[in-house]
């Protein structure tokens, strides 16, 4: 294990937890997910490493108008407790709740906030309602490459929550220099 391992957990925790608080919704302490009450403009996180890294979340209003097949409520827990795992380590084929491959994140977290998804980030490409990539809403699933081989979480602001390597732990990453391919809406 590494020196910097608890540095980085540290600084993990910090992205995870102001993150959250981004969208006013505790980190989960038990299975259980807390209701969404609305959405912040921005928040800032600040750990022991690195510079202080800022997510906004920009929400379009639709109002009158639903939201799509699963309430943003229930995209915006999906998406608290996949940033919950930032810092978990990445190990191929794994679904957590330890280590996670790309669409195992996204199958667990998913699954926490109620809502069944296929496994494979191929075939979670193929459920949902397409996005464009200038619509991009909290809790949407991006993926990337062709075929299909990776999928993240939208946050906002350009950025997601995934798991990329083995070589990295599940981390926030900004979406330029990904091969975007497409946006799913669950």
């Amino acid at each position: 294990m590494s020196q910097h391992t608890p540095a980085l957990a540290t600084r993990a925790a910090a992205v995870a937890t102001a993150a959250a608080a981004a969208l006013l919704i505790p980190v989960p302490a038990s299975a259980a997910p807390a209701p969404v009450a609305e959405v912040a403009p921005a928040a800032v996180a600040t750990g022991p490493v690195g510079p202080p890294l800022r997510l906004t979340l920009n929400l379009p209003a639709v109002a009158g108008l639903p939201d799509t097949v699963v309430p943003f409520a229930a995209r915006a827990s999906a998406l608290k407790y996949a940033l919950s795992k930032v810092g978990a380590p990445y190990r191929y084929g794994a679904a957590g709740p330890k280590a996670f491959d790309c669409s195992g994140l996204v199958y667990w977290s998913y699954k926490q906030a109620g809502i069944s998804l296929p496994r494979s980030s191929r075939a979670q490409s193929r459920v949902g309602k397409p996005v464009s990539r200038d619509q991009l809403r909290p809790g949407d699933l991006v993926f990337f490459y062709k075929p299909v081989s990776h999928v993240g979480i939208y946050i906002g602001g350009g950025k997601i929550v995934h798991a990329s390597t083995r070589k990295a732990p599940v981390k926030i990453s900004d979406m330029a220099g990904k091969k975007f391919t497409t946006a799913r809406r669950i």
